[in-house]
């Protein structure tokens, strides 16, 4: 058995306002990709996907029925086989490892499944991350559900609202293009779980909290409109505002190491990054008008291109 793959999603805009009612663009990357598989032969890694399979199925047999109801006959016929997600795409690095996996069990095991190949009505984009939400809990505590979504559907993805969710278009690359956004790595993983518990502490004070809702949102809001329309002067413009106050209000987000890499960014404008995902490892977000220059600066790290301007 080879399952379809399904490949890793980078969020350019919307990291935790989305999880407080904030726009998000959310876009398939498949450099990285995962497929379900009974393996031929054994590997230390190979039996610890299987055993995290073992935990997940556990897990999902106690979402209720009105939200997902999977084959277990056939799931757990696989499981006996030892079955594993065979996936490139590094965990904890933001790119959304448990989202591929999420979206390949459902997409395998879910009875009466929204496929699709079908109408993708508002209604059924929200079922969809709804269920995706649940069964994505397991490895952070919280989810969106965005990134199973993503994966699954494998298009980009607008977020207006939590209720409010559409597949789009986005500008076509431009191959020659100086500009680009790109991955960094910061060379170690983010554990989600407890990057998220610390946001949703901080979100109970209240100088935080008006950042988040009069600062944050506004200029990620920005840069998803500017991104969407083509507008590259604005969209440079908001992504440097949206840099700054990251960097002064998400510490904890930044891996100590980063944090004067991030600054001269801002300073030099040669480049901006922003946090992929939940932060505090994994890949940081970069956006630069002129990625030579910027690899250039940045020789000394791991960098992967993802768009050009």
């Amino acid at each position: 058995m080879k399952g379809p793959l399904f490949f890793a999603k980078i969020l350019l805009f919307g990291e935790y306002g989305i999880i407080e009612d904030s726009k998000g663009l959310s876009i398939p990357y498949n450099f990285y990709r995962g497929a379900l598989k009974i393996p031929s032969s054994s590997s230390e890694e190979k039996m610890k996907s299987y055993q995290t399979l073992i935990h997940f199925a556990k897990f999902l047999k106690d979402i209720p029925d009105e939200i997902v109801i999977f084959d277990w006959k056939k799931f757990d016929k696989d499981l006996a086989l030892k079955m594993c997600f065979d996936s490139s795409i590094p965990q904890g690095y933001g790119v959304g490892s448990s989202g591929a996996l999420v979206a390949a069990i459902y997409d395998k095991y879910a009875l009466n499944k929204i496929t699709v190949l079908e109408n993708l009505t508002r209604e059924k984009l929200k079922k969809l991350k709804l269920i995706f939400s649940e069964m994505e809990s397991y490895f952070h505590g919280k989810s969106s559900g965005l990134d199973p979504l993503n994966s699954y559907l494998s298009l980009p993805i607008l977020i207006n609202s939590s209720d409010n969710i559409e597949t789009i278009g986005i500008p076509s690359q431009n191959p020659n293009g100086k500009g680009a956004v790109f991955l960094l790595d910061s060379g170690s993983e983010s554990e989600t779980g407890h990057m998220i518990s610390l946001f949703m502490e901080n979100m109970k004070k209240e100088n935080f909290n008006l950042m988040m809702r009069d600062k944050f949102i506004k200029y990620s809001d920005f840069c998803v409109n500017d991104f969407l329309k083509g507008d590259i002067k604005s969209l440079f413009n908001n992504i440097k505002v949206l840099s700054d106050i990251v960097l002064n209000n998400f510490k904890p987000m930044i891996p100590n190491s980063f944090r004067d890499l991030w600054k001269k960014g801002i300073d030099s404008n040669l480049y901006y990054l922003k946090l992929c995902g939940s932060g505090g490892g994994g890949y940081i977000l970069g956006f630069t008008q002129d990625y030579k220059k910027t690899k250039i600066a940045l020789k000394k790290y791991n960098i992967e291109l993802v768009y050009n301007f």
